[in-house]
């Protein structure tokens, strides 16, 4: 048996969606540990580009079970519409899995979502307003409602009323917003239900009968490490454990299971949202606009630009540690063909203090000046690339020395967005 956690290394964006549907097929099932909607993977296979953010990016192959694990949350209705698309485009999706234990995201959490940002004012988080975090709020609360309670009908009004009664005052007496009943709700969940039942699992069982009958499993993260509730770059993160950690509470398979950590990397930087981002380029102008463009950096949930900037090494080296990092894969190296030279960011220097790792103090995080080291670039398009030794020498050297530089090796290299644009270097 083996299980492989898959994890993104710096603020998220890095191509996790592609990885994972790319080495999916050496897997028996893909389970989705932690995060909800809010998490969009764009997978390129067979001609279709779809943008999942529900459904873990294993359903794009046949006779992998995809597992949404009890540490996910779940909105209904952004569920069954990505069902509706992928049977739509002939992709069968009778393997979906959902684990009875995980949260539902309700109508109310959305609004209470978009109200907090927009009550920060410019101290916002940059949220998708997918009512992540006040639905994992009510789960720490034990006010939540799990997938589970939607399958009796007493018992999910009962939980809802319950939970309405500590949500309604919230609503309009803090926010000035309406206020739901339970009769309100219950006319569109409960026949979200019965279109879910079929799917409804005990995943943690499940998962663990696979790993004792020899499967091998691939548990998939949403966003990344800085972006993981304890440690990324706090209060600027999202609502759940990115880490490779979390993939032990959020799917009830026991770490000594786990032999292999894959962490993707994009060739260079990108973040989402607020929050401090050390080798961050302007966008108006220069490399940064060029990233911006030629890398399409868009989020896939939002819509919203990408900050971009350079490859951030001290990022990656501290996402190795807390991670335990076997392995790494590198994406869009393609997109810094053009460049005449390259930096990479090696350390950090604060009020005259030089930093190699993570500060773990905020303040002098979001003051850090990136310390950098600059490589030759390459002219040529490598997307056509397939072996490493096809890549031009100068993008083996920065190849060589992301490797050097993290103390993880390089096993698999993305040279564009479909999925055979992928060098296996170690990956096996």
């Amino acid at each position: 048996m083996s299980a492989t956690v898959l994890v993104g290394s710096q603020w998220g964006d890095e191509g996790k969606g592609k990885v994972t549907d790319l080495v999916s097929g050496d897997f028996d099932c893909v389970c989705r540990y932690q995060g909800g909607a809010n998490a969009g993977h764009t997978v390129i296979a067979n001609g279709h580009k779809l943008a999942l953010h529900q459904i873990p990016s294993g359903v794009m192959y046949d006779g992998v079970l995809s597992v949404i694990g009890n540490g996910c949350i779940v909105d209904p209705s952004v569920m069954l519409e990505e069902l509706d698309t992928l049977q739509g485009q002939g992709i069968d999706c009778a393997g979906l899995r959902v684990s009875g234990n995980a949260h539902i995201v309700m109508p109310y959490h959305k609004d209470l979502d978009g109200a907090h940002e927009k009550k920060l004012g410019k101290n916002l988080i940059g949220t998708t307003k997918r009512g992540v975090g006040p639905c994992y709020m009510d789960k720490m609360n034990r006010t939540g409602l799990r997938v589970q309670d939607m399958l009796d009908e007493k018992i999910f009004r009962e939980k809802l009323e319950a939970a309405l009664e500590y949500t309604n005052p919230i609503l309009e007496k803090v926010y000035e917003l309406p206020t739901y009943t339970v009769e309100q709700i219950c006319e569109t969940y409960l026949p979200y239900a019965e279109r879910i039942r079929p799917y409804i699992i005990e995943s943690s069982k499940l998962l663990n009968e696979l790993l004792a009958d020899g499967k091998n499993i691939l548990f998939e993260g949403a966003q990344a490490t800085m972006l993981d509730i304890d440690h990324g770059t706090y209060p600027f993160v999202t609502s759940s454990n990115c880490t490779a950690g979390g993939a032990v509470t959020g799917s009830g398979v026991g770490p000594t299971n786990i032999d292999r950590v894959l962490g993707i990397a994009k060739a260079y930087l990108t973040r989402v949202g607020s929050g401090p981002f050390p080798t961050e380029l302007s966008e108006d102008a220069g490399v940064g606009k060029y990233l911006l463009e030629k890398g399409h950096e868009y989020g896939v949930t939002t819509g919203r630009k990408r900050r971009c900037g350079w490859y951030d090494a001290v990022v990656v080296n501290y996402a190795a540690r807390v991670n335990g990092l076997t392995d790494l894969a590198i994406t869009k190296l393609d997109v810094l063909g053009g460049l005449d030279t390259i930096k990479i960011c090696t350390a950090y220097e604060c009020d005259g203090v030089e930093y190699t790792t993570v500060p773990e103090h905020q303040s002098v995080f979001y003051h850090a000046k990136p310390k950098y080291i600059e490589v030759p670039g390459w002219q040529e398009d490598i997307s056509g690339c397939r072996s490493f030794y096809d890549l031009p020498r100068e993008a083996k050297d920065y190849i060589d020395l992301i490797e050097q530089l993290s103390g993880v090796r390089v096993s698999l290299i993305a040279v564009g967005p479909d999925r055979e644009q992928t060098i296996n270097r170690h990956w096996k």
